[in-house]
């Protein structure tokens, strides 16, 4: 072996480590190993930069911009209002919900379909008295489920069909076609909603939503507030100043010139300075914030000129540049103008100011907004709304026809073979723009460049796995193991080392990693390229393991106060289903 495969090959497990303890980011990670490559010189610049100019990332790209734009107009809350009006059982709206969101997850992107859903979920929870703990987690499945039955679905299908037409093992292989995916996704969905209902909606925990889990768990939230020199409390004990009957707070520490003084007993004395931090009820919170007793919450008073503010809950996205900064760092004020007035980690029981909190996916915060964060908070990919606090900009009807009927001609032009889809997005998103639909400016603030690095520099990494014949060494390798029991065991081969990888690191890195394997091992036995790249896309996207598989169930993560273990649980099984049923499909097409 030259030292150029055992170059990549540590430059793989250093970056599959990365990935899984999350100690740089999944962008960085991929700097960081594309940097390596290219100092050692097994990869040029030109072909570290060559993903940049793959059409594929740009239709990802473009694909997130138009489901923003949509999410924005509020058009697919209107369908839900429509589709889901008479929709009383819980069963029947699982049912309901599940089809309708794969269906529209199959043709745009869903982490923002499950962002708008996911506020409609919460008020419809509360209105029929149901555990949202119960509806999150089948929303992400079916978001998945949907986005696996077409090529443009998910930006990983996407991502495999760009190494595919990269790759250097097969030159000038073409396109997968929009409906490939549709012969394992399509029966999937219909299987997959039928799981839910019949397993695993009984799987489920029952849990109270972020909003509504102070009322049984106390200590979910923490909350600070300052007593200033010019307070009444100054001087009182906790029992005198009657701190330990606010009703839905609880007092169970004290910060006082650096000192954490933990054992907060009824006589203490209140000083000048101090930093009381409670565990509560929101109601209780905004309370606090408007009450005159002698307590404030810190850095809030720059809202006390807005005309309207806002009480609001976000949840830190899976990508977040919020992600391991303090909440000092994160500068809410600035950015958005809005304060984080309390957190709440799955469960965990925080200790310590809260500008001292270190941030992590998944951490749902509470933010007193000023009027003006709806248009702040609108570009930034750091965080999602769980909980509705401002109106969705209302078109006119015309609007909503380009808008609606704009992105099924793209979809169509392209199934067709009419335009490429990337031509069709480019005119469309330029239409909306020339409409008044969207804002020009708007444009490159949401572009997600994050990802654009990732996949680009994936296909770099596929690059140096195929030219230094490490792809063909582990290809080699899981031949020797699985091809005895012939193509079908190959296939499964792939699906579990593909699905773990994406249960732990990211389902993107998955696929680009197991790619170059896969492809390699089908040309080496002349065997047919498509299933062995399907088999990759499925088993990278089709992930219900872990809340970190797929981002749109780190999003319902928090806020559905899942734990890991109820992941396993309720997706072990569907992706068990989902490996059976695409292996036994794809043998009985191809083989």
């Amino acid at each position: 072996m030259e030292w150029e495969m055992y170059f990549v090959l540590g430059v793989l497990l250093l970056l599959l480590l990365t990935l899984y303890r999350g100690w740089l980011g999944p962008a960085f990670s991929f700097v960081m190993a594309a940097g390596l490559l290219g100092l050692s010189g097994i990869l040029t610049p030109r072909e570290i930069l060559h993903g940049f100019a793959n059409e594929q990332v740009v239709v990802i790209l473009m694909l997130l911009l138009l489901g923003d734009i949509i999410r924005r107009a509020s058009l697919l809350e209107r369908i839900f209002d429509k589709v889901f009006s008479h929709s009383d059982k819980p069963q029947g709206f699982v049912a309901r919900m599940m089809l309708v969101v794969s269906g529209l997850s199959a043709f745009m992107n869903n982490t923002p379909l499950v962002a708008v859903m996911m506020p409609y979920l919460h008020t419809w929870s509360k209105k029929h008295d149901y555990p949202v703990s119960r509806l999150l987690m089948p929303l992400s499945f079916a978001a998945i489920l949907g986005g696996c039955a077409t090529l443009i679905g998910t930006s990983t299908n996407l991502i495999v069909n760009g190494l595919l037409l990269e790759q250097q093992i097969v030159p000038g292989h073409p396109s997968l076609e929009l409906f490939d995916f549709a012969a394992v996704g399509v029966p999937m969905v219909l299987l997959g909603t039928l799981y839910m209902l019949a397993f695993g909606l009984r799987m489920l925990p029952d849990k109270a939503d972020a909003l509504e889990e102070f009322e049984t768990n106390q200590r979910e939230y923490i909350v600070e507030a300052e007593i200033r020199e010019e307070s009444p409390l100054v001087g009182k004990t906790i029992s005198d100043a009657g701190l330990r009957n606010l009703k839905g707070l609880f007092l169970f520490e004290i910060v006082r010139q650096g000192t954490h003084l933990r054992a907060v007993s009824h006589d203490r004395d209140l000083r000048a300075g101090d930093t009381l931090l409670f565990t509560g009820q929101t109601e209780q919170i905004a309370d606090m914030i408007d009450a005159d007793n002698g307590l404030s919450i810190p850095k809030t008073e720059h809202l006390a000129t807005d005309r309207r503010t806002e009480l609001v809950e976000v949840v830190v996205s899976h990508n977040s540049a919020l992600a391991g900064k303090t909440v000092k760092q994160a500068d809410f004020r600035g950015k958005y103008n809005a304060t984080i007035v309390a957190i709440h980690r799955n469960g965990a029981k925080l200790q310590g100011k809260i500008g001292e909190q270190r941030l992590r996916a998944g951490d749902a915060l509470l933010l007193l907004a000023g009027g003006d964060f709806e248009a702040r908070a609108r570009a930034t990919p750091n965080f999602y709304l769980i909980s509705k606090v401002r109106e969705m900009r209302e078109l006119e009807t015309w609007k909503v026809v380009l808008l609606f009927g704009g992105t099924v001609a793209a979809i169509l032009l392209s199934a067709l073979g009419l335009v490429s889809l990337f031509l069709a997005l480019l005119v469309l998103l330029a239409l909306l723009v020339l409409a008044g639909v969207a804002e020009a400016k708007d444009i490159p603030r949401n572009i997600d460049y994050e990802l654009a690095v990732v996949i680009a520099l994936a296909l770099a990494l596929g690059t140096a796995m195929t030219k230094t014949g490490v792809a063909e060494l582990v290809a080699q390798a899981a031949l020797r193991f699985f091809l005895p029991y012939g193509p079908a065991a190959l296939l499964a081969g792939i699906y579990l080392v593909t699905a773990v990888l994406a249960a732990y690191i990211t389902n993107k890195a998955a696929a680009a990693l197991v790619f170059p394997i896969a492809l390699t091992m089908a040309v080496q036995q002349g065997l047919p390229t498509v299933p062995f790249v399907l088999v990759v896309a499925y088993a990278s996207a089709a992930n219900f393991m872990t809340p970190f598989g797929y981002q749109t169930n780190l999003m319902i993560y928090g806020p559905g106060g899942y734990s890991f273990g109820d992941f396993f649980r309720v997706g072990a099984p569907l992706t068990l289903l989902y490996m059976a049923v695409a292996l036994l499909i794809l043998n009985s097409i191809y083989f």
